[in-house]
Formats: C-alpha cells, sequence, structure tokens
C-alpha cells in the first residue's frame, strides 16, 4: 500500500511521559545482542549464505580519525594529527578489503556505498583516490551507485569537494550541529557561519545529486531562540535532506562529554519546546518528515520511497535499497547480512593484528534466528512507513499475527488507549501524535528489550 504523508502533531505531555531510554533500530536485534562467541568464521560462513542469496550489496567504509575531539560525539574516533597513523591504517583497510572480497561473489552489484567516520576527509585526495581504485578494483559497482561521504568542513576546500565529485562521489554529507558561536565554542566546534556557506557553494556548483547536513539539539547554550535562527540559517542553505539529532548526554559511557557542564543544557521542557519548532518550520518549508530525526525535500529519494512504501533502516540509517546486505570495511564497522550481523574490533591494535593474520576482523555478532527475523521486519515497518499489515506479514511468515503476538497486541492496546496508534481491523496504523514516539511503538515488538537495564540507550526524544 502506497503511504500517505501525514502530519506529525506534537503532544508535550505524552512525549514526557513515554521518554525513556530505547534502540534507535537501525538494526534488529540491536548491537546490545552481539556475543563475541560469533567470530570470523561465523561471518565467513554467513557471507557463503549470502552468496547464494545473489542479494546486491551496500558497502561502508570507516574512517575514524579526527583532527580534534566535538565534545558531544558519541562515535569510536581516533583523535590524532598523525597522517602516518592514517597512512598505516589505510594499508591494513586496502589488506582487509582484498580479504573479503575473495569470500564474496564479486559478480553481485554494488548499489551503494557510504564513507563515515570519523573524518573521511581526514585522508588527503591521493589516499582517497587510491581506496577508491581499490574497492572499483574487487567489487563491481552499479552505473547508477549511490556513492556517498561524509566530510568536516573546517578540513576541506574548494578544490578538496571538486576532487570528490570527479573521483565519483554523488552525495555528500555534513555536520553543522548549531550556527551559535556559543554552543560551538561549548562543543569545541568552531566553524563560522561563512565557512559552512561556502562549503555548501562548492558542493552545489560540483554538482553533488544529494546534499545532507547534520543539526543536534540539546547541546549547552542552546535555547528556543539561538536555535531558531540555526534552523533558518540551515534552510538558507538548501540542503536535500536534514538530520536533527537529539544529543545524548552519557558522559558514563562517552568520557569526551564530561568536557560539557552539565548545568548548561537546555531543560526538558525547552529541549521539547526546540523540537516543535524544528519540526513545525522544516514541515512548514516543505521538509518532509521521513521519521525520527530525518527531514527530506519532497523530490528526495527518501521521501519518494517512504510515499511508495519502500523505505528501509540499516546500520547507515535510512535507505532506499531494500533489498542489498550491508558489507562494513574498517574499525568498528558493522555488516548486515540478512541473516546475520558481524562487528569489527573497536581497538586498532586488535584489528590491526587480526589483518596482518590473515583473519577477518570480527569481533562480536549475532545470527539471526526466524523469529528475528519476523520481528525485524515488522519493526522496520513501523519505523518506515508508519503502518503493518497483519495480513500481509501472514502471509509472508505463515503465521496467524494475533495468536503469534498475543502479548504485543495487550501492550499495542494501551498505546492504542494514548492515541498513538489506531488498531483497524487488519491494520496497526501509527497516529500523528504516534510518529515521534515510533520507537516506543516499534519497542513493542522487541523480544529482548524487557532484559536489558536500557542505560546503554539513548532516550526516545
Amino acid at each position: 500500500m502506497v503511504f500517505t504523508s501525514s502530519p506529525v502533531q506534537f503532544d508535550a505531555e505524552l512525549l514526557q511521559r513515554y521518554e525513556r531510554p530505547l534502540p534507535r533500530y537501525t538494526s534488529y536485534p540491536t548491537a546490545a545482542e552481539f556475543t563475541p562467541n560469533f567470530d570470523g568464521a561465523c561471518f565467513a560462513e554467513a557471507i557463503a549464505a549470502s552468496n547464494q542469496r545473489q542479494s546486491p550489496l551496500s558497502l561502508y567504509v570507516h574512517i575514524p580519525f579526527c583532527q580534534s575531539a566535538c565534545y558531544f560525539c558519541g562515535c569510536n574516533v581516533i583523535v590524532t594529527n598523525s597522517k602516518t597513523a592514517a597512512q598505516s591504517y589505510l594499508e591494513c583497510l586496502i589488506q582487509e578489503i582484498r580479504q573479503t572480497a575473495t569470500l564474496v561473489d564479486t559478480s553481485r552489484p554494488v548499489m551503494q556505498m557510504h564513507w563515515g567516520g570519523g573524518t573521511p576527509n581526514y585522508l588527503d585526495i591521493e589516499q582517497v583516490e587510491l581506496l577508491w581504485r581499490v574497492l572499483h578494483r574487487h567489487f563491481q559497482f552499479a552505473p547508477d551507485a549511490e556513492i556517498s561521504i561524509e566530510i568536516n568542513p573546517r578540513y576541506v576546500d574548494r578544490d578538496y569537494i571538486f576532487a570528490l565529485r570527479e573521483i565519483g562521489f554523488n552525495r555528500i554529507s555534513f555536520g553543522i550541529q548549531d550556527f551559535d558561536p556559543k554552543v560551538q565554542i561549548a562543543v569545541n566546534r568552531v566553524q563560522p557561519e561563512s565557512m559552512l556557506f561556502d562549503v555548501m557553494d562548492s558542493v552545489r556548483t560540483a554538482q553533488f545529486d544529494s546534499v545532507n547536513v547534520d543539526l543536534i539539539y540539546g547541546l549547552p547554550y542552546q535555547s528556543l531562540s539561538s536555535f531558531t535562527q540555526t534552523i533558518e540559517k540551515t534552510i538558507d542553505l538548501n540542503p536535500d535532506r536534514i538530520a536533527v539529532f537529539s544529543f545524548a548526554y552519557i558522559p558514563w559511557l562517552k568520557p569526551v562529554q564530561k568536557h560539557i557542564a552539565e548545568h548548561a543544557l537546555p531543560n526538558a521542557s525547552e529541549k521539547l519546546d526546540i523540537l516543535n519548532m524544528a519540526i513545525e518550520t522544516l514541515t512548514d518549508r516543505r521538509y518532509q518528515y521521513i521519521g525520527m530525526d530525518h527531514f527530506a525535500k519532497p523530490n528526495d529519494e527518501l521521501a519518494i520511497a517512504q510515499r511508495q512504501g519502500t523505505l528501509k533502516r540499516n546500520f547507515q540509517g535510512y535507505t532506499t535499497l531494500a533489498d542489498s546486505e550491508l558489507l562494513g570495511f574498517g574499525l568498528t564497522s558493522i555488516s548486515m547480512l540478512h541473516d546475520a550481523y558481524a562487528q569489527h574490533h573497536k581497538h586498532l591494535q586488535s584489528y590491526v593484528r587480526s589483518i596482518e593474520a590473515g583473519i577477518l576482523p570480527t569481533e562480536r555478532g549475532v545470527r539471526l534466528s526466524q523469529d528475528d527475523i519476523v520481528r525485524r521486519f515488522i519493526i522496520m515497518e513501523l519505523m518506515c512507513q508508519f503502518y503493518i499489515s497483519k495480513s500481509a506479514i501472514e502471509q509472508r511468515y505463515q503465521l496467524n499475527f494475533d495468536r503469534y503476538f498475543a502479548n504485543e497486541m495487550r501492550q499495542l492496546q494501551h498505546l492504542e488507549e494514548d492515541s498513538l496508534i489506531e488498531l483497524v481491523g487488519d491494520r496497526i496504523q501509527v497516529t500523528p501524535i504516534g510518529r515521534l514516539l515510533i520507537r516506543n511503538i516499534a519497542s513493542v515488538f522487541d523480544a529482548y528489550l524487557h532484559q536489558k537495564a536500557g542505560t546503554n540507550f539513548s532516550k526516545s526524544i
């Protein structure tokens, strides 16, 4: 069924009542279920099974280095100015690509590739070209493949951006976080407004197919007034996609965040006001609310896929490539196959030792049961399409929905009482109010969640 866009409705009382730590569901089972019992040999077996399915491929390449630490960051990064470290890592990364390619049926087309970090433009353009050539030597890229890269606007110039486009990247993303200088200083990411507009001008002149920018609300010294200005300036930049992430203050998990004074953070009420303003302003300016924290122009592929009911999610976020299987390369990267997930080592020395020994650098992972696969489909449909058809799931997986999910149906009735969903015949439909609480709704079908204390997840709003 084609998804019909409906407005998002903001209910502050419900948002506050339902706010709790929950997964973002870029996968199901989530990374919290990964186990060290799933090693490189298990991953090799999973790749062999994947070859039999002949599904197309999506590639992720992780460049973990950053020149300086952003205090809000929750990513696994290595902060250094040593280009020697980057060169050594690049050599290991290339060796990993070669090793993995021997296990993959490389006649399977690569439909999508994304370079993330860290800071991919930490590499100089010659290193980018080398890594690009290696990937194209070992994998077959579709002529219309989506190939994207994240850049840090503080460490890039016009020539570098044009070189990326000439090499073959056709999509680009960069972080703004906030235009306010006081906020930028507090999070150690100072990038003047003129710099950001210059970068966008270069990106547009180089004719990238799509541009994404990231914002974060809930940072120190933000206010409703100041972030309203950030939203307005972001709209003036005219990106194709905008992500507005909620800052998760978890200094006990991410020590770099200890540089941020907790008293400087906006309180819960003001943070909700900021979120409400961002949603209203962006949707008024014709950005379609995709879900979670993502917005896109109506003619963007994500918006089109959502209207057509084909939008999906993976470890890279929302994607239009429903049938592809993801292979991750580099430190901490995650591969997402149909029935198995695998994550590489988080520590550089362990990663390097595995590569030098000719072993896949898998630190942990998980095999999916049939129950996992069924629940994953339901959770992803809710996250992406905002509804599920019980009969479609029954036909797809040969089960009786109400009997199989009897406990979940009882929980859903409570959500219906709060107007988060509508249970109408065959259909479980997320309401405009429920769209902002989609993680809460999807979590009903998470069979693992009740076993978790929840401290490793960000809050749902």
